[in-house]
């Protein structure tokens, strides 16, 4: 006759039953007057701590929102400043021709020192600014000109954004901005096609 085994032997309960290991945490925490503390206490804490993540959250969002418009307003007085410097350069060559500036950007271009040739494009983008606006394109920066324009209106549009572009790492970056005389040449070629195709030089 095969030998039978007692039930004693089998696995306990874990959920449940004479041997739910989890039982006295249960009755501890729901049912001894001990127990309901710590629960309340837990409860208070974590809408406690909620109250005070919410808090914190709102400072973060509001921090973020400032800084992002604190750093928006920098970058347009930056960008006013060096457009009062570069209208004041074109107010003192007022008087000379197109043609004769844009000389002053090729002999700047030429020149074997780099701070000429950041003068070059600095220069250049001058012009190009005033030559965008008798073209009629609207805008209060050259930014917004050439974004108003087409390429039916200029085909020399890339050239003007590549080159304007450069010209915004030198103004923005400064010392930082490393300008080859690779990059440079490139960049007053760019100009020129665009003056080009307006009749500017």
């Amino acid at each position: 006759m095969p030998p039978t085994f007692s039930n004693a032997t089998s696995a306990p309960q874990v959920l449940g039953g004479a041997n739910d290991v989890f039982a006295p945490l249960r009755v501890f925490l729901f049912e001894a007057p001990d127990g309901m503390v710590v629960v309340s206490f837990l409860n208070s804490f974590w809408n406690i701590f909620s109250l005070i993540a919410f808090v914190f959250a709102g400072f973060f969002i509001f921090g973020t929102i400032y800084a992002m418009q604190r750093t928006s307003q920098l970058e347009a007085e930056e960008e006013a400043s060096i457009r009062d410097a570069e209208r004041l350069f074109s107010q003192i060559n007022e008087g000379g021709s197109n043609n004769s500036r844009w000389q002053d950007v090729t002999t700047h271009i030429q020149s074997a020192n780099p701070n000429d040739w950041r003068l070059a494009i600095i220069e250049a983008d001058i012009l190009l600014e005033e030559a965008l606006s008798e073209i009629g394109l609207a805008g209060n920066t050259i930014g917004e000109k050439l974004k108003s324009a087409s390429s039916n209106q200029l085909r020399s549009l890339d050239d003007a954004w590549r080159a304007h572009r450069v010209r915004n790492e030198i103004a923005h970056a400064g010392a930082d901005f490393v300008l080859t005389q690779r990059i440079a040449q490139e960049t007053i070629n760019q100009y020129q096609r665009v003056f080009v195709e307006l009749g500017k030089v």
